[in-house]
Order: structure tokens, then sequence, then C-alpha cells
């Protein structure tokens, strides 16, 4: 089990590449994580939802997500309560207080989840959530030491040195753990390390004289690495120079966005400026708007209201640019979107954006499906493939032009004068035909084609080689054996 000493310190990215270590060398590997809070997820074959980043490191395992590897998910609707999803399936919203009394039933449930994957694999690599020295949350603990003493399995804590204060956060860690949760700690990792190593001797020899256990590798920065995030915004990780040369994209990021690694191809297109922007005050204008999934749509667009965004589009609109809808976005674009029996969140009616001719009802089970099927153009169909993450039935006269026709119907619409268009599909830019042809619609001159998969698989196995130089399958091996 990896875990870390704070969030972000490098949980995902080191069980990513552990993972692929372990896979190319012939190991049945699957990736866990009991407890995953993030708003980015996937959908698996069987139409269950996971954690984004058990979904990519299920890649690096060449396998495709099951439910399995994440058992629960929370998805954030409020500041105070989420969306629980257990083995795939939404059970309701609970506040923090409702769900911490849940706890002791549900480690039951994340136990047996990870029982049936060592069923069926020679090893499962289980990435913890968070810290496991936050005090308040020991009690009921199924996400970090409180799993890793139900499994009895060996546990290796990550720090990340640039942030800075890393031996405080390691030693600090440990000292807070039990007796019997230090004894399972196999050792340390020291994370996204710039510099001469030899200048970190004599701190890396205070900390295993003080705690006995050794570092087992320290981890270089890589830079320009791209891994899918689990739920962080890094907005200006692919920024490029303002230099005018770039199309420009701009992603309005409101309080509950979700899945914001759809525009991951964008923002690694070299010829895009994607920008995932917070503030209206930074917009400084765009060629194309895009409005992202929502985990709380109403409240999101109201919101973008408040904020002066709806402003922003409507005189982006007027200067002849173009707007892209996905999920919530795709509903907040319409005429109004209606809640009465408050599916997401209180009950009511929400004026849209009045973009598009549609309204949505938000009502029934939440729709969980991967998809595929053609994107209808005058030139020729395009391939797509995609997947679904959301709860509403939309109707209206602009879904006389759908975008596609998938394997479960017509999808999309777009409005008279071809200025503005929605989609409930989720990962549209991935696929390297269709990102070219909205890029084209949008304005961009003599596209280039650009494979965003491919870039994605190698940058999965540059992650796995630097790890390995750093930290040998057999280190990992004899971790897993009961070794150091």
């Amino acid at each position: 089990m990896v875990q870390g000493t704070t969030s972000d310190a490098g949980k995902s990215i080191l069980v990513t590449a552990l993972c692929r270590i372990l896979a190319r060398k012939g190991i049945k590997v699957a990736p866990f994580k009991s407890q995953n809070m993030a708003l980015n997820s996937a959908v698996t074959a069987d139409g269950g939802e996971i954690g984004r980043a058990q979904a990519v490191q299920a890649e690096a395992c060449f396998l495709q997500p099951d439910v399995r590897m994440n058992p629960i998910l929370l998805k954030p609707n409020s500041d105070l309560g989420s969306q629980v999803i257990l083995r795939g399936k939404a059970i309701g919203n609970m506040k923090a207080v409702e769900y911490h009394l849940h706890k002791p039933k549900l480690l039951q449930d994340v136990v047996f989840a990870h029982q049936e994957l060592l069923a069926d694999f020679d090893l499962v690599m289980v990435e913890g959530a968070g810290s496991p020295a936050e005090i308040n949350l020991r009690e009921h603990d199924l996400a970090n030491m409180g799993f890793a003493e139900a499994i009895d399995c060996p546990v290796i804590i990550v720090a990340d040195i640039d942030r800075g204060g890393v031996f405080a956060h390691l030693y600090g860690t440990y000292e807070l753990l039990s007796v019997s949760e230090q004894a399972r700690t196999r050792g340390f990792i020291i994370n996204r390390f710039r510099g001469d190593k030899a200048l970190l001797q004599g701190g890396l020899d205070w900390l295993e004289e003080k705690t006995g256990k050794p570092v087992l590798a320290v981890l270089p920065y890589i830079h320009n690495l791209h891994i899918e995030a689990e739920d962080s915004l890094a907005v200006d990780q692919f920024a490029k120079s303002d230099d005018g040369k770039h199309f420009k994209v701009v992603v309005p990021i409101y309080p509950r966005a979700s899945n914001h690694t759809d525009f991951d191809a964008l923002r690694m297109h070299p010829q895009v400026d994607c920008q995932l922007v917070r503030d209206v005050q930074s917009f400084k204008g765009a060629d194309l708007i895009i409005l992202p999934g929502s985990k709380n749509t109403r409240s999101d667009l109201a919101w973008l209201k408040a904020s002066g965004w709806a402003n922003a589009i409507q005189r982006h609109l007027r200067l002849g640019g173009k707007v892209i809808g996905i999920c919530g976005g795709y509903q907040m674009l319409g005429q109004a979107v209606h809640d009465p029996d408050g599916t997401e969140s209180s009950a009511g009616t929400s004026e849209g954006l009045g973009h598009l001719a549609i309204e949505t009802l938000l009502q029934g089970e939440k729709q969980l499906r991967n998809v595929q099927g053609r994107w209808l153009t005058d030139a020729g169909d395009i391939p797509v493939t995609g997947y679904e993450i959301h709860v509403g039935q939309t109707s209206g006269r602009d879904l006389a032009q759908p975008l596609m026709q998938l394997n479960t119907g017509p999808d999309g619409a777009r409005n008279l004068e071809n200025t503005v268009m929605g989609s409930y599909v989720h990962g549209l830019f991935d696929e390297p035909k269709l990102l070219q042809q909205l890029l084209d619609w949008a304005g961009l001159a003599q596209t280039q084609a650009f494979d965003y998969p491919a870039l994605r698989a190698a940058q999965i196995e540059r992650l796995a080689d630097e790890v390995e130089l750093e930290l040998p399958v057999e280190t990992i091996f004899n971790i897993m054996q009961g070794g150091v």
C-alpha cells in the first residue's frame, strides 16, 4: 500500500508507475483505492463509476476499469456533503457526519472488494487517501492505516519534496502512527526532487536513524509529465506562452466542475492554448469557450450568472466566438434546468443561458455507460467513443440537429447559427479525428493531427522507466515478501 504525508504527495502517480513496472514484468497486478473523493470519474464496462485515477492505473496494468478497484467514490456536491457511490452505483447523498457513522459497515465492503481482486490477481497495489496522520479521521479509518491493518499489508509512505519540509512531513507522519502501524511501514519515498541527491544524504541518514526505516528511493522531478489527474486543477500546468500564435480555448471552472480531464487533449495539443479559468476577470477573450460537466448543475449555473461568466459568454458569441457544452455544461446552455425532486440539490427550476433551444429535467437514475458511434458531418462520418455520466432527460427543438449517432441513439444539439453545440458524451476530444474536426469547426486553420491516446500511453511508459531507475523491481518484490 502506498500512503502519503499529504494530499497530492504523489500516491496516484507512484501506484501508476508501480503497476506498469510490475505488469510489464508479467505480474498480474491490479490497482485499488478503498475510498476516493473526486469529481473526475470513469465508467466501467458494466456501467459502474469509479475514480479517474483508478481507471488510469488500470490502463497501466493493461486492464479495463473495474468497480472493485475503487469500491467507494465520494463526489462532493456541497461544502458539507457528497454523493456516495458504492461498487459503482450511487446510494444517496450524505453529510460528512452521516457518512462517518456508516464507515464501520463500509470497511467490510471495501475489504471484501479487495479480497475479490486478490482472488483474481497476483498482487493488488493499494493507494491511500490524503494522509494517515489526520487525527480527526483515524476513528473508523478505511482509507489509510485502518485499511492496511484490516488487510494486513505492508506500507510505504511518499512525500513531495517540492512542497518543502519533506523531513518534517515524513518524520511527523511516522511519529503520529501507532506502534503496529509503524511496524508495517517498510520505508519512505521522496518524490519530485530537483538537484544533486548527494546534498540529501545527511537528511536521509537522520531520518533512518530516527525511525529505523530506510528511504527506499528519491524520485526525480519529471518535467512535462502528463498523467491524468485524480481531482486537482493545475490550471497552469500546460500553460503556453501568450504569443498570439496558439488557438485559444477557455474552460470556466465553476465550484462543482467535474471531469476536467475532458480537456487534457486540448491542453497538450501543440496548436492550442487551453486554460482552465475560475475568475472571469482573468478572461481576456478566446476563440472557443467550453462549459465542462458539473456535479451540481443549477448551483454552478447560478455561479456562472453571479460571477459575470454568463455575460462574458454572450459577448464572446456576439464577437464571433464558438461555444461547446459537455454534460452539465450542455444542460446550462439550454432554456431551463428543472429539478422537481431535488435530485442534485434543492428542488426547483433555473433559467438556463438560453443559447440552445432545449430544456432538461433532472429525474431518474444516473446514466452511466460507455458509448460509440459516428459524428455526423457533411464531409463524412467520424468515429466517436466516449462515456456518459449524467442525470436528466433533455428535450427541445435543437435536438433535431444531433451531433452524433451513437449505439444508444442520437446525442447532442447545435443551434441554428451553428455557433453553439452541446453533448452528454465525455472524452470527445481524445479522439484524434474528432478533435481535428471540432477545432476546424471552432475556427483553427490548418489543424494538425494530434493523437492524445498515444501520448498518454507513452507518458505512462516514461513514468515507469523513471521510477524503475530509482526503485528497482527487486526492491518492490522484497517489500511484497515481508522484507525492506
